[in-house]
């Protein structure tokens, strides 16, 4: 190859690479001018995002509010399009900073079937739950509904029976039980002579039963002082409610 050769490959070569420098700094520049801005909408996306999941109420709400959150949430458990409700380090950060809001105290059955939080459909912080066999009221389940609507302020007390509640069959039926669970039975047997006494010839005593069983924890509630000077100021409000297993409904017929 002679010395021109040479020099015309040289200077070819020189213009590929110069070409190639040129291309590949103008693709870094483009690169770096939009990688902030895509961060920055991303961060915008996900604080929006996060600030839905968290707020899905006011923290304040009425009785009937209050309600219609139950029956909403409700009818999505039974309609099975229930939530994806904010369980994340953000949530769970805030309400032990921050605090507890609950809208609704409920009173209800420990049965596992019938969990209040899914039954309607409330995430972290939204209900109050005072659980044991039979929705019944003794001290300790009075104090704490007490504090649920007195401290709390929760504007909704919700007494919860269900169909087919065990609690209330034993009650029923009788028989030789522990001394703790004599404890639950003679709370519900009241209820139970109750209806036999009006209703001598019912074919449906048992469902009867755990109607009057709501009646008797709602009336229960009613004597306490604290809850009497709630409802007196018109702060709160206590309703009867029942879970019907076939279906999930719950309904707010029971007064």
């Amino acid at each position: 190859m002679n010395k021109r050769n040479f020099r015309n490959i040289a200077m070819i070569t020189s213009k590929f690479l110069i070409a190639a420098l040129l291309l590949t700094g103008c693709s870094s520049a483009g690169t770096s001018n939009n990688q902030p801005a895509d961060n920055t909408n991303k961060s915008t996306t996900e604080t929006k995002t996060t600030q839905t999941q968290m707020y899905t109420r006011s923290e304040t709400v009425t009785i009937d509010q209050a309600k219609q959150l139950l029956v909403e949430g409700n009818k999505r458990y039974v309609d099975n399009k229930i939530l994806g409700h904010d369980i994340t380090n953000t949530r769970r950060k805030a309400l032990s900073t921050n605090g507890q809001k609950p809208f609704a105290v409920i009173l209800s059955c420990s049965d596992s079937r019938v969990p209040p939080e899914l039954v309607f459909d409330q995430g972290l912080g939204d209900l109050f739950i005072v659980r044991n066999a039979g929705n019944v009221i003794d001290p300790i389940a009075l104090g704490s509904i007490e504090y649920g609507a007195e401290h709390l302020g929760a504007p909704l007390i919700v007494v919860l029976g269900h169909e087919k509640c065990g609690a209330v069959k034993a009650a029923m039926e009788g028989g030789t039980y522990s001394d703790n669970i004599t404890a639950i039975i003679n709370q519900i047997k009241p209820s139970y002579d109750k209806v036999k006494a009006n209703n001598k010839n019912a074919d449906d005593m048992y469902n009867l039963t755990i109607d009057e069983n709501v009646r008797n924890s709602m009336s229960l509630i009613n004597k306490s002082t604290v809850i009497q000077k709630l409802l007196t100021e018109k702060k709160i409000n206590i309703i009867g409610g029942k879970y019907h297993m076939d279906t999930g409904e719950v309904t707010f017929d029971i007064q």
